[in-house]
């Protein structure tokens, strides 16, 4: 009888938390999900994950192929999140570009002005920009005149127009400098890669005449022949002109080229740092203090007496 009681107890429990469970649920703000709406949710997911999956296949696909390398990453000295371009290697890069590089590439986004204060200085600058003979006019007849460049003027280009370029090189048009390290996946790695990465095709491999084989270039095909080889040119400086170095300092140039902003936005960084630091440790404080009363009261309640 004892047992038989313990069970009729256990049921009577068991039925009075079906009843509270069902009481909470009814005043719950809570509801379960429909069928509908998993049906919708995994519909969703689903497709974010084909889409996902789609763009990974499409990004490898236009990235690298059986005969392209990836560039390796490099320890670049800008690469910090507080550090700056080397400026002296910013300078050596502007005079590989300006003896090595302008004779097929331009640099058409970049003016005189922009080296005053990174690699030159004014006089420095203006000396470079005299150097060239540009057009300009028309005068007081009408006619169009040549002179010598100011500061205000843009670093010109090898070629008129790009059919004269594409004449030039084979059909192949030697595109623009100015953006190149943005523009590329790997950015000044991939300047690297490519400037010292020339070598023989693989067997398989054919190239029509005026190809080099470069497996850093998509392809493997590249129009542009090596152009940098162990003291090709001498700097100004005195640093030792190695194949590496000059890919390097190249590189360098047009990191800065691509992102005349680089230091001045690093600059700001440590700025807004500093600043944000203060103010979030002003705010805390003020926080504790305006809310330090209303979170140590302590309420009571007394209720009346009859």
């Amino acid at each position: 009888m004892a047992a038989v009681g313990r069970i009729c107890a256990g049921a009577g429990l068991l039925k009075n938390n079906s009843l509270l469970a069902n009481q909470i649920s009814a005043y719950s703000t809570t509801r379960e999900w429909t069928k509908g709406r998993k049906a919708i949710l995994a519909t969703i997911g689903a497709i974010a994950g084909g889409a996902g999956a789609l763009a990974l296949a499409l990004d490898q696909s236009v990235k690298a192929s059986d005969l392209e390398l990836h560039p390796p990453k490099n320890p670049w000295s800008h690469q910090g999140i507080f550090s700056s371009l080397d400026h002296a290697s910013v300078r050596r890069g502007y005079e590989v570009y300006k003896q090595v590089c302008s004779a097929c590439h331009s640099l058409r986004f970049i003016a005189y002005r922009n080296l005053v204060g990174v690699t030159h200085t004014e006089d420095e600058a203006k000396a470079e920009a005299e150097e060239v003979m540009v057009t300009d006019g028309p005068d007081d007849t009408g006619a169009m005149f040549q002179r010598p460049g100011k500061l205000s003027d843009y670093i010109p280009g090898p070629y008129p127009n790009e059919e004269a370029a594409r004449a030039a090189n084979n059909g192949a048009y030697p595109p623009d400098l100015s953006y190149i390290v943005s523009a590329r996946h790997g950015g000044e790695d991939y300047i690297f890669s490519l400037l010292t990465g020339y070598c023989d095709a693989p067997a398989g491999v054919v190239l029509r005449e005026g190809q080099n084989y470069n497996p850093y270039f998509p392809g493997g095909a590249i129009s542009m022949a090596q152009v940098l080889y162990n003291e090709v040119i001498e700097y100004s400086d005195g640093t030792p002109a190695t194949a590496s170095q000059l890919a390097k300092d190249i590189g360098t140039f047009l990191k800065w080229t691509a992102e005349p902003e680089h230091d001045d936005r690093k600059l700001m960084t440590v700025k807004a740092i500093g600043i944000f630091t203060f103010l979030a440790a002003a705010s805390y404080y003020m926080k504790r203090h305006k809310w330090s009363a209303l979170k140590s009261r302590k309420i009571e309640f007394y209720p009346k007496r009859k």
